[in-house]
């Protein structure tokens, strides 16, 4: 969905790519083993050139397993697989042993359909742009240059979809015009028009067209050559950040240890990046750690944008949409890249360059005391960076998760690139905000949901919720100074939907009750939900029905390895919300065993002027903090900075 942009010149030091490693039960799919998969299933299930291959990633093997692996162990390697024909329109799930060469489950799946594919989008574009129709619904707007057109197609909710097209595997566009070659298409909204087409067939199915309000005159460009007037800034210096003994983390395949830390790097067309198995100092914290939903519901109700909600790993997946970075302007510093493999529609691998940034970085203070007598002590915080970025059509999701000297983790989302705009006659819509002459961008929101797979000291994990009291005035607190804590754990999977609370600062640890640290307290983690938000919407709003994952910021589930979408694992033209509400009905115990905790975070954009043409990045977050699983400071060995500080 993305197009080759302008490069960054910019500077930093990238070094080789790392060894393959040894071989490891979690590594991604290779592009061997993906035409392998694809392969398997054209000779024993009939998958021929009329089929697409929607997604492909690595079947996971058991955690027992994965614990018990040793380098030089068998590797046994499995795919799943989601296809379609084109002529049917069922998809089927299957399961393919790539260490047996053969398929292991076959499963068709009616009244679903799989998730949107980039092939398809560029296609529909490509059908539409020629079709006679449309030529003329634009060329009644007065568009007849269709290099400057971009059709922009977006997957339906069900009881969206026109009638008579509920069966058909069908999208709808915005239609989007460049004033100029590469010039930015969002900055001219060709408002009125939409087209719904079957993806099947790439048939023209309908056109809706509606008088549109007449074009303002906006300055919605942001390559600097097409900016009237501007002057870029001559009093920025040079910023280079340099390690001249080489980086402190090394990287072995997909395995990566910086300092007491050890994971491994996974990648797949839905998450884009996943952390397994993570370890500090050789004590497990999470199995997995990755993002698992993100719902964009546009909350205006105008014909142009009644139907915007995107669900962008369900729908299309961020390993899909997935660019590479380039050094100097992504990443600064000494960098270690780690690409990519995915596949197209015919189980075809294609490589993304550099997917994943490794980089450290300063973090300025870690902990400092002045004593007048013993003088200062400081030290300097560094923290390991494991990003990627994601593009989905107009908006760039810039991930981030950093791991730190102290035990905690930290996953920061930046959120930037062009908001959608409408044009409008007379009072401006209540529905957003104006960013240009008659021109406003709607509210929206972004409801991300991580997905924590913890394993705190072990698989026996409970989730502990801890409020805050202030105590009342007594003869043990005449000053009304007293407050206390009071725990409780999350014992079925009925009260594993929780909501904050701020007048009681409620907060949410995964702790192992059966190893008690040496103060005699269950080792702990603690979830600090600092971007939470509400869904703000009607229970039959059909955006809610489909996400009822959004009505809580957190949620702990059982383990299992099937339930891994919180919003289902078919969000593409979805009815309902078949995950996570879905499989907390099962109500089963959640205390000493395996489980998830989701978490819920985002932005409430209400956008700003200052968001337009191009928006500076939006910075929401949550940290997991070590709570007990140390007996003191972990970063008291952390040395001071060479020749300074001490």
């Amino acid at each position: 969905m993305t197009e080759s942009a302008p490069s960054c010149h910019g500077s930093g030091t990238a070094s080789a790519p790392a060894a393959p490693g040894t071989p490891h039960p979690l590594d991604p799919l290779t592009a061997d083993e993906f035409r392998a998969a694809a392969a398997v299933l054209r000779r024993d299930k009939g998958v021929d050139e009329r089929w697409r291959f929607a997604a492909i990633e690595l079947r996971e093997p058991a955690k027992d397993v994965v614990r018990a692996f040793r380098a030089g162990d068998p590797v046994r390697r499995e795919a799943r697989v989601t296809a379609w024909s084109r002529d049917e329109g069922v998809p089927y799930k299957a399961v393919v042993s790539l260490t047996d060469d053969a398929v292991v489950s076959w499963e068709a799946v009616p009244g679903q359909q799989a998730n949107m594919t980039v092939d398809e989008w560029h296609e529909a574009h490509e059908v539409l742009i020629r079709h006679p129709d449309v030529v003329a619904a634009l060329a009644k707007r007065g568009i007849t240059d269709l290099d400057l057109v971009l059709i922009d197609t977006w997957a339906y909710g069900h009881s969206l979809i026109p009638q008579g097209f509920q069966d058909r595997r069908v999208g709808w566009t915005d239609v989007w015009r460049r004033s100029a070659p590469n010039a930015n298409p969002y900055a001219n909204p060709v408002m009125g028009l939409h087209f719904v087409v079957d993806l099947n067939t790439m048939e023209l199915l309908q056109i809706e067209d509606t008088a549109p309000p007449a074009e303002p005159a906006v300055m919605g460009e942001y390559v600097p050559s097409l900016v009237p007037g501007l002057q870029q800034r001559t009093d920025v210096k040079a910023l280079e950040i340099i390690q001249p003994e080489g980086v402190s983390f090394a990287l072995d395949g997909h395995e990566l240890r910086w300092q007491k830390w050890t994971m491994r790097l996974g990648f797949n067309y839905r998450e884009g990046l996943v952390i397994h198995r993570l370890e500090y100092d050789g004590r497990p914290v999470a199995h997995r750690m990755s993002f698992a939903e993100m719902v964009v519901p546009y909350r205006d109700p105008s014909p142009d944008h009644h139907r915007r909600t995107a669900f962008d790993a369900g729908e299309w997946g961020l390993g899909n949409m997935t660019t590479s970075l380039k050094l100097g302007c992504d990443c600064l510093g000494d960098i270690t890249y780690v690409d990519a493999v995915l596949h197209d529609t015919r189980g075809e691998p294609y490589t993304i360059e550099n997917a994943i940034c490794l980089h450290e970085e300063d973090d300025g203070v870690l902990w400092k005391h002045v004593d007048e007598q013993a003088g200062s002590e400081v030290r300097r915080s560094r923290r390991m960076v494991v990003s990627f970025h994601a593009t989905v059509a107009n908006y760039e999701y810039l991930t981030y998760w950093r791991f730190y000297q102290d035990g905690t983790i930290q996953c920061e989302v930046r959120a930037t690139g062009i908001m959608v705009t409408s044009a409008f006659e007379g009072d401006a819509p209540p529905y957003g905000t104006v960013v240009d002459e008659r021109t406003y961008a709607p509210i929206h929101q972004h409801f991300i949901v991580a997905r924590l797979d913890m394993e705190v000291d072990g698989p026996e994990n409970t989730v502990v919720v801890t409020e805050s009291e202030a105590l009342p005035m007594s003869e043990d607190n005449p000053h009304g100074l007293a407050v206390v804590t009071r725990s409780r754990p999350v014992e079925t999977e009925a009260e594993g939907r929780l909501d904050l609370d701020f007048a009681t600062q409620r907060s949410f640890k995964v702790v192992n009750r059966t190893k008690p640290n040496r103060l005699g307290t269950a080792p702990g983690y603690k979830l600090y939900p600092t971007s939470a938000l509400p869904s703000m919407a009607h229970p039959d709003a059909p955006f809610r029905q489909r996400a009822q994952v959004i009505d809580h910021p957190v949620w702990v589930s059982r383990f299992d390895e099937e339930e891994r979408w919180p919003s289902g694992e078919f969000c593409n033209q979805s009815r309902r919300d078949e995950g996570l509400p879905e499989w907390q009905k099962a109500d089963r115990p959640l205390t000493d065993t395996d489980v998830v905790l989701w978490h819920v975070f985002g932005i409430h954009h209400v956008p700003r002027p200052e968001d337009w043409p191009v928006m500076p990045v939006d910075v929401v977050s949550f940290e997991l903090k070590p709570v007990g699983f140390f007996d003191r400071n972990p970063a008291l060995d952390v040395p001071p900075a060479p020749g300074r500080c001490h």
